[in-house]
């Protein structure tokens, strides 16, 4: 059982996700709070595996909530939700130890998987999240070029970027005049090289140590 936390001012998205939440085999919502201070005040009494945290927040905002959940209790999973997708808020909450961020209109199925991707200690990202904290550092950073410390190919690198853009395997199959096989067996060899399990892992650790 994955137990989740939401924290939502909004209250029909707050009990919207209670719902989702406690009417999925395998999760429950162990505490569903409109403000980080509650939240807070009864962080340390709870087991919880993953928080769903709104930026948006009335008072503490989110990132300063998730600052504070940290010191609290710093092994504490923290996944953003919110409107925002500007490339400093994204960097803000990343850097303040979130271990990934969905924008609101992120389907309920892909809320799911992204829950269970950070119970399974992967970092979920939207693709355009994803892309946008690409832009920023490629262009911060054009010159690193750190694949050689992995071994990826220039093709693995190739079948990563589309990763990040949102892309399936037919669609990447069909960008790069390769098989949906080869796809596969591309993305085999980068999940081994990088050390993950998941796309959304292999994306963010990609961003992560500059290769791509």
């Amino acid at each position: 059982m994955i137990n989740v936390v939401v924290v939502e001012d909004n209250k029909n998205i707050r009990e919207g996700l209670a719902t989702l939440i406690n009417g999925t085999d395998g999760y429950s919502c162990v505490g569903a709070y409109a403000n980080a201070e509650d939240f807070l005040n009864e962080l340390m009494e709870k087991q919880i595996d993953v928080v769903l945290m709104d930026i948006g927040l009335p008072g503490i905002n989110g990132i300063e909530g998730l600052k504070r959940a940290k010191k609290m209790k710093p092994e504490i999973d923290i996944l953003m939700m919110t409107v925002y997708q500007d490339s400093n808020v994204v960097f803000e909450a990343l850097c303040a130890g979130a271990c990934g961020y969905l924008v609101k209109k992120t389907p309920p199925s892909r809320l799911l998987e992204a829950i269970k991707e950070v119970y399974d200690g992967g970092s979920p990202m939207s693709s355009q999240i994803a892309r946008q904290v690409i832009n920023v550092f490629q262009q911060n950073n054009p010159l690193i070029q750190n694949s050689g410390e992995f071994g990826l190919s220039k093709r693995e690198i190739e079948v990563l970027n589309a990763l990040a853009d949102g892309n399936n395997y037919q669609e990447i199959a069909d960008a790069l005049f390769i098989s949906v096989d080869t796809v596969r067996h591309h993305i085999r060899n980068i999940y081994k090289k990088l050390h993950v399990h998941s796309q959304s892992e292999a994306v963010a650790k990609a961003i992560r140590k500059g290769l791509i």
